[in-house]
């Protein structure tokens, strides 16, 4: 059985490092193929899974993971096939929540996403594009389904919204480092310690930082100042650059061994 998202934070602040998140769209390159790339990211080394839901509307998404996501649609991917995913990997003892545009939830049924998210082991949902102003419904279904609400704050965002945004999040805080879309990058955005060292005076929650970590280096860098240490375009990138599933699984292994030796060294 996987392990709720405050357990996974303890752990690794017991073994003073920073926490390793993964993401990759459910059904990509195919719903049984996720499953399989998602558990070798974990035999890798990352402590979190995010589980896309594939959205053909992805606007904060670079080309890689638009690539992927338009192919998992392709392939027929659908919010229940999203769910199945969750089930299969919670059952192999991975610890996931989904990472969702508000939109499919919204057209699925807030409270029947919840449900069906709680019962397939899911731990949580991060929704990039749902304000703090319009998730009323949102925050009283994942309440009454034990979900944690993951939000995100920006560099641009004041005191003010962090404290807004932080008081109906749950789970940990996502913070972007950059206002771009997400993408692998040469380097991390300057912008993300600050933004970090800004929201520590304000919560106690976790805090992990998303957009642009694509090598070891990185993930160390971000490691000496986050409580987690997001990353997606890398792994999509090389799984669309393999030639055959062998090869994708085992540059997955290979990144995420990278990347735990770097929030490890970090």
């Amino acid at each position: 059985m996987s392990r709720p998202l405050a357990e996974v934070f303890t752990q690794a602040r017991q073994e003073g490092r920073s926490a390793l998140i993964g993401y990759l769209p459910a059904g990509f390159p195919t719903a049984e193929q996720s499953v399989d790339l998602i558990t070798a990211m974990v035999e890798g080394g990352v402590d979190i899974i995010e589980v896309g839901l594939p959205y053909s509307d992805p606007l904060m998404d670079g080309p890689d993971i638009q690539s992927a996501v338009e192919r998992a649609l392709r392939g027929g991917a659908t919010t229940d096939v999203v769910l199945d995913v969750v089930r299969q990997v919670g059952a192999a003892g991975v610890t996931a929540l989904v990472m969702s545009y508000w939109n499919p939830i919204e057209r699925y049924g807030v409270d029947r996403f919840a449900e069906r998210l709680a019962a397939a082991g899911g731990h949580g949902v991060i929704t990039p594009d749902l304000t703090p102003e319009e998730a009323g419904p949102w925050i009283e279904a994942t309440t009454a389904h034990a979900l944690d609400r993951v939000f995100l704050v920006a560099p641009s965002s004041t005191d003010t919204r962090i404290a807004q945004v932080a008081s109906v999040t749950s789970g940990f805080l996502y913070a972007a480092s950059t206002m771009g879309v997400t993408g692998a990058r040469t380097r991390v955005s300057s912008a993300a310690p600050e933004l970090v060292a800004r929201a520590r005076l304000i919560t106690d929650l976790p805090i992990c930082v998303g957009l642009g970590v694509s090598t070891g280096a990185q993930a160390a860098e971000v490691a000496r100042y986050a409580d987690g240490v997001i990353v997606g375009s890398a792994f999509v990138r090389r799984i669309l650059q393999a030639e055959t599933p062998q090869e994708a699984r085992r540059q997955v292994v290979a990144l995420a061994e990278e990347l735990a030796a770097g929030v490890r060294g970090g």
